[in-house]
Order: structure tokens, then sequence, then C-alpha cells
């Protein structure tokens, strides 16, 4: 699936383990793996000289990261349908509440139509199913104004008519 970040299509260098996966960690591979086998290797794999990652499921709990943001290089948050909007959540919390500053990609069930609030929540790389590249990148600036403060820092319209 494409992997869209920056305005530009990217090349994928992570590589997911789920919970059961057998394979051993590379010491020079970029991983990404599950909430509660990330927290169960976290002490491990902050000494690793390759870049770490997590995949959170719409069920998992980001605040339990917290203690792990500084290092941790990207975080991708799953949409398994494109009704289930706690991914949208999660990326809130880490942005807003907790500061996460790392990669902080949509996986799954990610349509176009999401892109933009997506973004507004906190995304900053999208795994689509559309190859479609302009018109994905397009959905980004597809609204000028809103309504509401977000993580994307955009001025809502409330505050650029008040000042504030």
């Amino acid at each position: 699936m494409p992997l869209l970040k920056d305005g530009a299509e990217i090349e994928n260098i992570w590589l997911f383990l789920d919970q059961d996966s057998e394979a051993e960690l590379k010491p020079d591979q970029a991983v990404t793996l599950p909430l509660a086998r990330f927290l169960e290797q976290a002490e491990s794999l902050a000494g690793r000289n390759a870049p770490v990652g997590v995949r959170l499921v719409p069920e998992d709990d980001p605040t339990l990261l917290e203690p792990f943001l500084e290092w941790i290089q990207l975080v991708e948050v799953s949409f398994p349908k494109y009704t289930d909007g706690r991914g949208y959540s999660q990326a809130q919390l880490l942005r807003r509440r907790h500061g996460y500053q790392g990669e902080l990609r949509a996986v799954g069930h990610v349509l176009r139509d999401q892109i933009f609030y997506m973004n507004r929540s906190g995304f900053d790389a999208y795994e689509t199913a559309r190859a479609d590249l302009p018109s994905v990148l397009e959905a980004l600036n597809e609204f000028r104004d809103t309504y509401q403060p977000a993580a994307d820092g955009r001025v809502s319209v409330f505050h650029a008519r008040h000042g504030s």
C-alpha cells in the first residue's frame, strides 16, 4: 500500500511484527510491535540501535506509552474499519496531551475522505489503499477554515475573529 508523508509517497522501511511472530528482531531493522509486545520488551528495545515503533489497535490505551515517547520514532494507529474512530482520539491524546513529536501514522482502512480529519488529529503519515496520490494529497487542503482547535495547529474561526 502507498505510504504518504510530507506530500509525497515514501518507502516504508518499517517491519511490523505481530504478537505471535516468531521472527527475530534483526539489529539493524526498523520494527513496529503491538503495544503488549512492546511493553513486555521495552527495556531491551530501548538499547537498540535501530528505530523502534509501536502499533496501537482501537482497544489500546495510548497513555501506557507516555514513559517511552521520547525514544519511540513511530506510532502506528490501526483503523480496522472506517467506521471506528477511536484512532482519532488516540492521535489527539498522543499529540496534545502527551506531546509526542515522532511520526504518527494511520494504517489499515484509511480512506481519502478521512485524510483531512486524520491530519487535524495529529497524523503526519498515511498508509492508504488508494494509489491516486494527487487526489489523496488534495484532501489535506479540502477545507480552508476550521471551527474547532485540534492537534494540527490551525487557528479556528472563533480564535481568528476574536484574536485569542
